[in-house]
């Protein structure tokens, strides 16, 4: 336990913080943590609450929230920690150095950097839906699919690209992923994704377990592998699946 006041504007942070056994004072509407009081979203915090609530630390990731909101706080003498792991291998350390500046002991079992298994083709991650966008192999999402033996298709220059209808249908992905977050993909985009790309399989998974990194990585990525086995290479995904 710690006496620390400490205020998450991530959502997969306050997770982690909670399986630390710390419960923040405050956390982001995105979170998810019935109880937990809530200062805005991540990207449009309630900076002036925050102060009032007087933490000890804020903690930030450099994706997820604005570098002018960081600012701010650290303007009025908020100590602030980032985290912001691009991959699976940096998951362990940056729990652990969260754990000792909190002043707690980090997790028996840690997600470790896993080996990759064996290469069953290439990837394509969707996370938003007109203009379509997707996850470039320098995203924690297609580290994720990377140890399941999934290669990323896009190069890491841009890490969210924009892409049209022709350069979905000409990437010609052997798997294409939905994640019902942060865009909620659902089995009625199926048909729409299988007339673009048929060539590939489209599978539904937990936006969570793929792109939320933290205490949940080691079980997450069981449960991903779990889902891509269930809608094996040989069978296309049915809409009355999902």
């Amino acid at each position: 336990m710690t006496d620390l006041r400490v205020v998450s504007l991530v959502p997969s942070v306050t997770e982690t913080l909670l399986g630390l056994g710390v419960t923040p004072v405050a956390c982001t509407r995105f979170c998810g943590q019935p109880g937990i009081p809530t200062i805005g979203g991540t990207k449009d915090p309630d900076v002036d609450a925050i102060v009032a609530l007087g933490p000890d630390i804020v903690i930030v990731n450099d994706e997820e929230n604005r570098r002018a909101d960081a600012d701010v706080l650290a303007a009025a003498g908020v100590a602030l920690h980032s985290m912001s792991p691009r991959s699976v291998g940096e998951v362990a350390p940056a729990i652990e150095a969260l754990a000792a500046r909190l002043g707690v002991e980090a997790p028996a079992s840690m997600p470790d950097r896993p080996a990759r298994g064996p290469v069953h083709g290439r990837a394509l991650i969707l996370i938003w839906r007109r203009p379509w966008m997707s996850q470039s192999a320098d995203t924690y999402g297609a580290s994720m699919l990377d140890h399941l033996g999934w290669t990323n298709l896009l190069d890491p220059s841009a890490r969210y690209p924009e892409l049209s209808t022709d350069e979905l249908h000409g990437m010609q992905p052997d798997l294409v992923v939905l994640p019902d977050e942060p865009y909620p993909f659902g089995a009625r985009h199926v048909p729409e994704l299988a007339a673009i790309v048929p060539g590939a399989r489209i599978v539904l998974v937990d936006g969570r377990d793929l792109l939320w990194w933290g205490i949940r990585t080691a079980d997450a990525l069981a449960r991903l592998e779990r889902a891509l086995e269930r809608n094996s290479l040989h069978r296309r995904f049915r809409p009355d699946e999902g």
